[in-house]
C-alpha cells in the first residue's frame, strides 16, 4: 500500500518547511467502548499521521551588496535550504488547526508547517 502510495505522490512538489502528511485511521470506539460518530475524532485539536513528503526547509538568503539587484546576477548561487526535522515515514503528531486539508487522488491528506508539529515519532529500522 506504501508502494502504490509514493508513486502516487511523486509528481507533488511540497513547498518550503510544509510537509505533506496521511491522517492516521480514527479510532471508532472510546476505551469505554462507547463508538464515536465520524466526525468527532476530526475536531479534536492534535492530530496524528503519517509523513509521506517533505519540503526543503527553510530558506538561507543569499548574501548580496546592498548595490546588487537580485534579478541582474548572473552567476547566481542556487538556494540552499535548512532542512526540516520531519521526514518521510515519520509518524507526526500535530495542531489541527494549522492543518490545510486537500484531497488528491481520492485520498485525504494535510499539508503543515512544521511550525505545527507537535512530536515526530520515528521507526529508525523503517528508515
Amino acid at each position: 500500500m506504501r508502494v502504490l502510495e509514493t508513486n502516487k505522490l511523486e509528481s507533488v512538489i511540497i513547498v518550503g518547511d510544509r510537509v505533506l502528511i496521511k491522517p492516521k485511521t480514527a479510532k471508532e470506539q472510546t476505551k469505554s467502548g462507547l463508538f464515536l460518530p465520524p466526525g468527532v475524532q476530526e475536531k479534536e485539536k492534535v492530530q496524528e499521521g503519517y509523513i509521506m513528503k517533505v519540503g526543503p526547509g527553510y530558506p538561507i538568503p543569499a548574501d548580496y551588496g546592498l548595490d546588487d539587484e537580485i534579478w541582474n546576477q548572473e552567476d547566481q548561487e542556487p538556494v540552499r535550504y535548512i532542512p526540516l526535522q520531519a521526514k518521510e515515514g515519520d509518524l507526526a503528531i500535530y495542531l489541527q488547526r494549522d492543518a490545510v486539508e486537500i484531497i488528491y487522488h481520492g485520498e485525504k491528506y494535510f499539508i503543515v508547517p512544521q511550525s505545527a508539529i507537535l512530536m515526530l515519532v520515528r521507526e529508525e529500522d523503517l528508515v
